[in-house]
This record gives C-alpha cells, sequence and structure tokens, in this order.
C-alpha cells in the first residue's frame, strides 16, 4: 500500500470554492485503478492548508493510472486552479 501525501496551500479566501470543488471532484479520484480510500484534512494554525492522503494500491497506479488518464484532466481543471504555490505531492511505504 503506497500513502500520497500533497499539502494543498489554498488562495486565501478561496476555500469555501476550494471544499465545494474537492467534493465534486473526489469521486473522480475514487474510481481509479488501485485506490483505496482518501482524506482531506484542514490545517487548524494555517486555515488555507490542507493535507490531502490518498491510499493507492501500488505508486503506479497514481503515477502513471492516474495521472496519465483522462480524468485526471477533469480533477486538474476543478481544483489546480486554487493552490499558491503548487503543491509537492511525495509518496510513502510502509517500512
Amino acid at each position: 500500500m503506497i500513502l500520497e501525501i500533497a499539502l494543498l496551500d489554498v488562495r486565501p479566501g478561496q476555500e469555501p470554492d476550494f471544499e465545494a470543488a474537492f467534493a465534486r471532484a473526489a469521486p473522480i479520484i475514487a474510481s481509479m485503478k488501485g485506490y483505496h480510500g482518501h482524506e482531506l484534512q484542514r490545517c487548524l494554525e494555517r486555515p488555507n492548508r490542507y493535507a490531502l492522503l490518498v491510499r493507492w494500491a501500488t505508486l503506479e497506479d497514481h503515477t502513471v493510472g492516474f495521472r496519465g488518464s483522462p480524468e485526471y484532466q477533469e480533477w486538474r481543471a476543478l481544483l489546480h486552479h486554487f493552490y499558491d504555490p503548487f503543491p509537492t505531492v511525495e509518496h510513502y511505504a510502509a517500512p
């Protein structure tokens, strides 16, 4: 199991719109091969920062399958314009 972690800095004041767009985008990622669940958490100290945690069966399910899919283009159109700066995404596995 792979854990994708992305810290999402949303442009201040756009948090409600981001959360609404994320609610529309969530079924997209949930439909992808290898997807095993996600969480979106809002930071208490920095209310425009979110942590996105996504569980994937394999790294390639995220980096190749999802990112290379037509569905990713829809995800991107819904969400990427909210970020400043663009998030760094890292992947983790249990030791």
